[in-house]
């Protein structure tokens, strides 16, 4: 253990080969009719009913999964859709990162909306999440802020980083409501405070190191990937320390998409190697328990959802399609 000037105490580790069981899931994938459209970022409102964007061919698209039909709908051209979730009522919100906006689509009456962010600085709005309490929050990576947007009054609020060209990333919402997010130029996370709208950063421990996507779990404790070391992160606020351990493929891993799972558990994507690979990590053994290569290869995994009623993670692909890992591992103990 070293502390640091910044009065950051943190502990690496780095897994062993020798604690890693190879263990797998259970992957499924359906192919996207429209090629080389980027399929990405699905988000299951039911175990049956998924939704996902086409980020290079610029459409919103519904998949039913019992049916494996795909229904596209088409955006203006050239919006570039980034990221979608689906709120309780259905309603698609979704971000058009060339065009400066967030959407709001309703599947029941076809009525598209496009809400206008206040200030042209923030031109590219890149990933969206619900606080539960009425606000969709959101990166603007280009733009180095972070927004929120009142989904009753469309009021947006921009809060902008200390750390010029910090490139606000992956963002999540803590179990005390506190809004979290990667700050991908930099090697640190930041933590908005949603009553004050205050923004603080967290240096991590290494200089090199650029935290990409995150996760919150249950206990407050929030995970991320670096992207450039291959590491795997997790930052506690109740101790202010970092733990951190090496993916099983090495530093070239090239972590990105991520997700945690009910039990508590990080599921992570490799993506330097080919195919990527869909890595399990369990934080009370502190081991990686699982790897799983994704049939189609992948290309890139850049974003997954939980869906907590299938026990299931959701992705897109570089390889144009939707893919689903189901969470039971099978293989060695």
């Amino acid at each position: 253990m070293r502390r640091f000037d910044w009065l950051l105490v943190f502990m690496v580790f780095t897994a062993p080969t020798a604690t890693f069981a190879q263990s797998t899931v259970n992957i499924r994938e359906w192919h996207v009719p429209w090629e080389e459209s980027r399929p990405r970022d699905p988000y299951a409102e039911s175990a049956s009913s998924v939704w996902f964007v086409g980020q290079g061919d610029g459409y919103l698209a519904h998949f039913d999964v019992q049916t494996g039909e795909m229904t596209k709908i088409t955006l203006e051209e050239g919006s570039g859709p980034h990221n979608l979730i689906v709120d309780e009522e259905g309603i698609v919100w979704y971000a058009g990162n060339r065009k400066g906006i967030i959407g709001r689509y309703d599947p029941q009456t076809g009525k598209l909306e496009k809400i206008p962010m206040p200030d042209p600085v923030a031109h590219d709005p890149h990933t969206l999440v619900f606080d539960g309490i009425g606000n969709v929050w959101f990166t603007v990576q280009g733009g180095n802020l972070v927004g929120r947007l009142n989904m009753k009054t469309r009021k947006v609020d921009l809060i902008a980083p200390k750390t010029e060209r910090s490139r606000p990333y992956g963002i999540k919402i803590g179990p005390d409501g506190a809004v979290w997010t990667a700050l991908f130029g930099t090697n640190k996370l930041a933590k908005i405070d949603p009553a004050t709208l205050t923004l603080k950063e967290i240096m991590l421990p290494r200089e090199e190191a650029r935290p990409r996507r995150l996760e919150v779990t249950a206990d407050g404790r929030v995970w991320y990937v670096d992207y450039v070391m291959g590491q795997l992160g997790v930052y506690d606020p109740h101790k202010n320390s970092i733990d951190e351990w090496g993916l099983p493929s090495g530093q070239n891993a090239r972590p990105y998409g991520m997700a945690s799972d009910s039990h508590g558990r990080i599921w992570v994507v490799a993506t330097g190697p080919q195919p990527n690979l869909l890595v399990g990590f369990d934080p009370e053994t502190q081991k990686f328990f699982s790897e799983t290569p994704i049939p189609s290869g992948g290309g890139t995994v850049r974003h997954m959802h939980y869906h907590a009623p299938s026990d299931s993670v959701w992705f897109g692909t570089d390889a144009n399609t939707i893919g689903q890992a189901l969470l039971e591992t099978e293989g060695d103990e």
